[in-house]
Parts: structure tokens; sequence; C-alpha cells
């Protein structure tokens, strides 16, 4: 066992767990930040995606150990209920959620594509969030809520 110390959505804490324990899941199991999904385990679905210093990672295959001392950012993180996002307040408005299992890993990306390049295009928002799969069929909602947070970002 290994005394972690990292920082999750702003606040700084410490984990004893093993060095190699996916990332996932002391977020799910010991901080209870239950938004990340596990959905493949293999690093194919995006399920699981959070931020690691604003880059978007697969958490079901990220060792603890190697984010120690990192900022991660969960769905959790990006916004309240009181005061969403503006990702999330494009996905609310443009209904780009169906059964929701994908969508945090998927605002997470957006969050950091639009972080990283503020007007993207079509072809960039779908390149971001080509490793996410939704089975759903929400993809046309999603690419338009993108594009509607961008514009709202903007100004």
């Amino acid at each position: 066992m290994a005394r972690i110390a990292l920082f999750v959505n702003g606040r700084g804490c410490e984990v004893e767990v093993e060095a190699d324990t996916p990332l996932l899941y002391v977020l799910r199991n010991d901080l209870g930040l239950t938004g990340a999904k596990f959905g493949c385990g293999l690093e194919q679905c995006g399920a699981c995606q959070v931020l690691v210093d604003g880059k978007p990672v697969e958490s079901c295959r990220t060792a603890i150990g190697s984010v120690a001392g990192c900022e991660v950012t969960t769905i959790e993180g990006i916004g309240t209920i009181e005061d969403l996002h503006p990702v999330q307040r494009a996905f609310v408005e443009e209904q780009a959620a169906q059964c929701g299992y994908c969508i945090p890993g998927v605002i997470v990306t957006a969050v950091a594509l639009l972080d990283r390049n503020p007007t993207p295009s079509d072809t960039e928002i779908r390149d971001a969030l080509a490793t996410h799969l939704c089975r759903c069929g929400a993809h046309t909602r999603i690419l338009r809520a993108v594009r509607r947070a961008a514009r709202e970002l903007a100004g």
C-alpha cells in the first residue's frame, strides 16, 4: 500500500491504495465521485475519461501512482446544478444526452477541447471526441452542443 496525494476537483486529498490501482476505482470507490463510468476497462470507450492537469485521460487504466501530485478534474468538478459550465448547459439545451452513460467523459473532453481551442471546426470536434463511444445515437446533438458552448464561451 502507498499513501498517494493528489488534487481532485480543486481539493487536496490523500488515499492509501496500491500504486497500480486504476484512478477510476479510487475516484468511484474511495472518493465517492461516480460521474466517470466503467465502460470497457481497455481505454477504448471514453466513459471513464477525466482531466489530469487539463488533459483528457482514460481513468480505467491510469494508475493512481502516475497521477500523484496532479490535478484531476471529474465531471463533478466541471460545474454544479446551480452553476452549470457552458458545456454542460449546452448539452442540456441541445438535449445531447439520452442514456447519459458516456456523457460525463464527453463533457470533460469537450471542456478540454474548448480550453485549448475556443473555436474548433466540426472536424476538430469530431477528432477530439473520436475515442468516445455513444450507443444512443446522439452524435449530431453532441456536436451541436459543443458548437453552442464554443459560441457561448466566445461571448
